[in-house]
């Protein structure tokens, strides 16, 4: 899809900050709407856009559950 949005989940990423996901969703945005940046009249739905892909993504990252790896066998 975009070669641009890094994955933030552990253990690919520690550290996740807010900057982090703001970048990931408007990358996402400017993706599938076409736009780079969007003309005047489309900024607000855009900046909506990339706000609710943020607050999407914050939920998912906050719900997610990282397995640990498992432990290595005794012998």
């Amino acid at each position: 899809m975009c070669r641009s949005i890094k994955t933030l989940r552990e253990p690919y990423a520690t550290d996740v900050t807010e900057a982090d996901i703001e970048a990931a969703a408007l990358q996402y945005v400017r993706k599938i709407s076409g736009f780079r940046q969007p003309a005047a009249h489309n900024a607000e739905a855009f900046d909506a856009a990339v706000a609710a892909v943020a607050a999407a993504s914050r939920e998912l990252l906050d719900r997610l559950v990282v397995r640990a790896p498992a432990a290595p066998s005794g012998g």
